[in-house]
């Protein structure tokens, strides 16, 4: 091979190699920053690209997805001087590749720093029992610092999460000791309670029936008193009844000598009732004279009869 076909070669392969450097694709979702003799010369976005090679150069790569960054735990003092070691997940995303490239040397590193001296800064202001509730607070707090500090980088702080607070050993036993104070608090409160609550259901649960008891005693005395009063009223009618049928068959043809014999009856009747209930009886002076006892008691039959005819 003589060196006119060395020559031809080597300048194949250089022209091979020059095209080859003209071309760059660019992945979806990533910047290229292209710098031609040191300076800014474009950002080069997903796709076909040509650049001029020994004078253009790809100086930066950057991806345009969000980023999520570990931050590593740190120790924070609390409001109350307590020490606890925290740490969590910083997200941020790259808008302008420009910027991210020549703002700052490393945005990734400046922006975890950042959230570290906030999240000092934030707790200090806390007590212990409140980093554990306002863990939101914490990284609103974080993400507003961290996103005015990255605005002139091109970047966007999206989020930030708190993973862990952990407290020293003695104050977590010193926590679960509290913690099972309050629930066995909790507990004796909810059973005194209960046992308030039977009390109260039982005494209103004897009143009920107290109550009850002596509605149902008034009832029965309503009740009795109402059925004497019927009883004493019918019986009335029916004696009034009985002594208006008497004066009528009195006043009929053979009604006075019925009655006249009745009387007797009945005279004799309590007088033989007498001897078997005592030994000893009180005669009247006049017990032959039935007659005349007869007589005085239709006297008195005839009298009603003539004020109930006049009636």
């Amino acid at each position: 091979m003589d060196i006119s076909s060395i020559i031809l070669i080597g300048l194949a392969l250089f022209v091979m190699f020059f095209f080859v450097s003209m071309i760059k694709i660019v992945p979806q979702r990533q910047a290229y920053i292209v710098e031609r003799f040191g300076k800014y010369k474009d950002t080069l976005l997903a796709g076909f690209h040509l650049i001029i090679p020994f004078v253009d150069r790809v100086a930066y790569r950057h991806t345009l997805k969000e980023q999520a960054i570990d931050v590593e735990s740190q120790q924070c003092i609390t409001q109350d001087n307590i020490s606890v070691e925290v740490d969590g997940i910083l997200y941020l995303q790259v808008m302008d590749a420009q910027r991210a490239s020549y703002g700052i040397d490393n945005y990734r590193f400046a922006s975890t720093q950042i959230a570290q001296t906030t999240m000092r800064s934030v707790i200090g202001k806390m007590q212990l029992d409140k980093t554990f509730e306002e863990r939101d607070t914490i990284n609103i707090a974080i993400v507003d610092a961290v996103d005015k500090a990255s605005d002139p980088w091109g970047v966007k702080v999206t989020r930030y999460e708190v993973k862990n607070i952990m407290p020293p050993q003695s104050i977590k036993d010193a926590m679960e000791k509290q913690m099972r104070a309050e629930r066995e608090k909790r507990a004796i409160i909810a059973e005194s309670e209960g046992g308030k609550q039977a009390k109260i259901n039982i005494a209103e649960g004897v009143r009920q029936e107290m109550i009850a008891t002596s509605e149902g005693e008034m009832q029965k005395r309503i009740n009795e008193a109402e059925g004497r009063g019927q009883e004493i009223e019918r019986v009335a009618t029916a004696t009034a009844i009985g002594i208006q049928k008497i004066a009528l068959a009195i006043n009929e043809k053979g009604g006075k000598e019925a009655v006249n014999l009745r009387v007797a009856e009945q005279y004799i009747k309590e007088f033989g009732n007498m001897a078997h209930k005592s030994n000893t009886m009180i005669i009247p002076s006049n017990m032959a004279d039935i007659s005349s006892i007869i007589a005085t008691s239709m006297s008195v039959i005839k009298e009603t009869s003539d004020k109930t005819n006049k009636a």
